[in-house]
């Protein structure tokens, strides 16, 4: 009589074939290591080592490891508020006309360790959203959380890392917000909607063509919650692709996500974003252009009092942006423009007001947002930027109320350990 092979069974096996694999893998690298003398490299550039073309002593391999960090901040001074504090989790939303303050906005203390030419570790503390909900203790202290805590399997295969743990997510920190340099102005178009830059699981990072590095991709699944522990059986799912040409100043870029939020036979609750990015980027100047839409099933509902509709909604944003040199090495410019839409299926007809039900993507205001500035450097590592942040919102409700919020800032940016 045959018997059916239990489900536990198959799992077991399919655990055993996969650890077989990596196994197998480990060996076949073990095989092509490269000995290194006291040398440093990058995470992840294994790869680039050079050949050598005369025999050479074999020397142990001696592991090392780098403390690096950043710090960015502002003195700023409101200038004007938003009638409503619309604006959601942006650091100047609610605080009113004529505050001055000094302000970090983000502290970075990391350290990378190359254990071995076949792993390397990293590890990261951060303190940043300095505002409340954000990393500030009940008694209003700036508090540091772990972001990245990671190991690096390299070369899986060649070209091909396997990234295990805490660490970035392929929406935007490995490539996007790189060329758009100014991190410490202001987050990418994607990022304002914290679409997340880290999160906790297992992503391989690889290039087709690993001695050009012209295209590659990146893949990762991840519980979806960042540095907080896992709260559902949902798993976000990114992946990204892109292409590098004319030496690679010409930069594409593709990327998208899907995560379920809520999931059962009478309510489907789901997002997903899909991303596109073009860049022409030299040392002298850089032209950026970045848009995405983010389909948000049944994620809000229509307000029609006393009831209440649960619908679908579609995001759109337009994010362009250019910054260059004035003097080489010393004085540089940057301007950015965005136009962001939580709902472009919005109806004022039929619903009085609309009721998000993921927080980063309120409803019922369209946003336009526009930063000019200069970024004067002293030091490769020592940044002044004064500069406008400026946001515009426009109601979609019947009463379509608009206003801004307007901030004059000296930015500050400093790099230690690298």
């Amino acid at each position: 009589m045959n018997h059916p092979i239990p489900q536990s069974f198959k799992i077991k096996k399919n655990i055993l074939l996969l650890t077989a694999a990596l196994l197998a893998a480990f060996a076949v690298q073990g095989q092509d290591s490269v000995s290194m003398a006291g040398k440093t490299m990058a995470l992840g550039d294994a790869s680039k080592a050079a050949p050598s073309h005369r025999p050479v002593m074999d020397t142990p391999f001696k592991p090392s490891g780098q403390l690096w960090g950043y710090a960015f901040g502002d003195l700023y001074f409101k200038g004007h508020t938003d009638n409503a504090n619309r604006g959601g989790s942006n650091q100047y939303s609610g605080i009113p006309a004529n505050r001055d303050a000094f302000q970090f906005r983000r502290i970075y203390l990391g350290y990378n360790y190359i254990i071995s030419p076949k792993f390397a570790a990293e590890f990261l503390f951060a303190a940043e959203d300095d505002f409340a909900g954000g990393d500030l203790l009940a008694n209003g202290k700036f508090t540091p959380y772990i972001k990245y805590a990671n190991i690096r399997v390299r070369n899986l295969w060649k070209g091909t890392d396997l990234v295990l743990g805490e660490g970035a997510t392929p929406a935007y920190p490995l490539l996007t917000e790189v060329i758009w340099g100014y991190r410490s102005v202001e987050r990418t178009v994607s990022d304002l909607r914290r679409t997340p830059s880290y999160d906790f699981g297992a992503s391989l990072q690889g290039k087709f063509d690993p001695d050009q590095g012209n295209f590659g991709y990146d893949l990762m699944v991840g519980n979806g919650s960042g540095d907080k522990p896992e709260t559902d059986d949902f798993k976000w799912f990114y992946g990204d692709l892109y292409a590098k040409f004319l030496d690679k100043k010409l930069v594409f870029d593709l990327y998208a996500d899907y995560e379920r939020l809520n999931w059962t036979p009478t309510f489907h609750h789901a997002r997903n974003m899909i991303k596109v990015f073009a860049a022409y980027n030299t040392p002298y100047l850089t032209i950026g252009v970045e848009a995405f839409t983010n389909h948000g099933e049944n994620d809000v509902a229509g307000i029609v009092s006393p009831l209440a509709d649960t619908t679908s909604a579609l995001a759109e944003a337009l994010s362009v942006y250019i910054h260059g040199a004035i003097i080489k090495n010393r004085l540089n410019f940057f301007a950015r423009m965005d136009n962001y839409n939580p709902d472009t299926r919005y109806d004022n007809v039929t619903y009085t007001k609309y009721t998000g039900l993921t927080s980063n993507y309120e409803p019922n205001n369209r946003e336009q947002f526009i930063t000019v500035g200069l970024d004067f450097t002293p030091d490769k590592n020592v940044h002044f930027m004064p500069n406008i942040w400026y946001n515009k919102y426009v109601s979609q409700t019947a009463s379509t109320n608009t206003d801004d919020d307007l901030v004059y800032r000296l930015t500050f940016y400093y790099i230690y350990g690298k």
